[in-house]
């Protein structure tokens, strides 16, 4: 039988289900994500590091886990949060299942949630603080409550360090190499190099912490700024070195954390959003073309802004390339002169659609031209 589990958020709100993964306690800030497929790729994604992860999809599990999916080496997510876990995994692919593969790296959910509520109770309170406790970590409603408001708030979090490689390594183009670009890793997912080395770009993924001077070591063509976790205001040092590239002239191009990191480094600045935009199926506009992508995103912080306002920068005038379909959200920068440019939600997409992959032929084009 399985074990009693709860969720319990930081307005006292508590939900009630059963264990699910690993038993005991995780605490992190609950959000939700609105895809309907994709659960491997969502968990092993480091932006959702320090997160509880609420599937609006009510069945999950049913595709189990594979040895090929991972967007990073390890889960990452607090916790995870379903409404009706698949009794058994059917696919050719799967080596095991999630509850499993959750297990084994001691990741603590709850499942037999009334999700739907859930969400709409985050959409209307916003993302909060949250702790999933089962089996020995269970205790009366006000201790559980204490210890999820006891923890430290996502924001003013300082996380990319935390999720970023220690060393050096080097993805290789597939065929011939085109360009070289370094890659700083602030979460960096798997597919992201991938989608570099099918266009012929060898890439050198760097820590969070790199130098200016050892990026220029590397004598890139590029210099790219990844997704990650946390909240981009605490990211003072991948700004200056942000900005060190700019003044380089080097092309510049940013997902995700990396979209609002280049934004800081042109004077913008950040805020924590309500509930924030997690999933497969959010549209968004280009400002200059018109054009509406369908993206994959997972950001709990935006750049403030409005659609094609311009502005001036040290490096010269800069726009709001992209701005969210739904409500307006800032979803990307550009310099005018285009050797910079980000995006604030996901052209690699795994999982997800591919409209925007269109993206990093675009940062090859700006590395052919300069």
């Amino acid at each position: 039988m399985n074990e009693a589990a709860a969720l319990v958020l930081e307005d006292g709100r508590v939900f009630r289900g059963t264990a699910y993964g690993a038993v005991g306690e995780t605490l992190g800030e609950a959000v939700f994500c609105t895809a309907m497929t994709g659960y491997q790729e969502t968990l092993t994604d480091p932006s959702y590091h320090r997160q509880i992860v609420v599937a609006a999809a009510p069945q999950i599990g049913n595709t189990g886990w594979n040895d090929e999916d991972d967007e990073s080496a390890k889960i990452w997510v607090a916790g995870y949060v379903v409404r009706d876990p698949a009794r058994r995994a059917s696919n050719w692919r799967a080596t095991t299942t999630l509850p499993d593969a959750m297990q084994r790296q001691d990741i603590v959910g709850i499942a037999g949630v009334d999700t739907r509520a859930l969400v709409r109770h985050l959409r209307t309170r916003g993302s909060m603080k949250a702790g999933i406790f089962s089996g020995p970590a269970l205790a009366d409603a006000d201790t559980l409550l204490a210890r999820v408001n006891g923890q430290p708030s996502m924001l003013g979090a300082d996380l990319a360090e935390e999720v970023s490689t220690d060393s050096v390594y080097t993805i290789e183009p597939t065929g011939e190499r085109r360009f070289t670009v370094v890659a700083v890793d602030l979460g960096i997912k798997t597919n992201t190099p991938r989608m570099f080395a099918q266009r012929g770009m060898r890439v050198h993924v760097v820590p969070s912490t790199v130098t200016l001077d050892q990026i220029r070591e590397l004598k890139p063509d590029g210099v790219f700024l990844s997704n990650g976790p946390g909240d981009p205001a605490t990211q003072d040092g991948a700004v200056a070195i942000t900005q060190g590239v700019l003044e380089q002239g080097l092309p510049l191009f940013g997902i995700c954390f990396g979209n609002q990191i280049l934004g800081r480094a042109l004077g913008r600045k950040t805020y924590k959003m309500k509930f924030g935009h997690r999933g497969i199926n959010i549209p968004v506009v280009e400002h200059e073309t018109g054009r509406i992508s369908i993206t994959a995103q997972n950001h709990g912080f935006a750049l403030e802004g409005e659609q094609g306002e311009q502005f001036d920068t040290p490096f010269g005038k800069a726009e709001v390339s992209h701005v969210c379909a739904n409500d307006g959200t800032v979803e990307g920068v550009r310099l005018l002169d285009g050797r910079a440019f980000s995006v604030q939600y996901h052209p690699e997409a795994a999982a997800g659609p591919h409209d925007a992959a269109y993206l990093f032929d675009r940062f090859a084009g700006l590395m052919e031209g300069a």
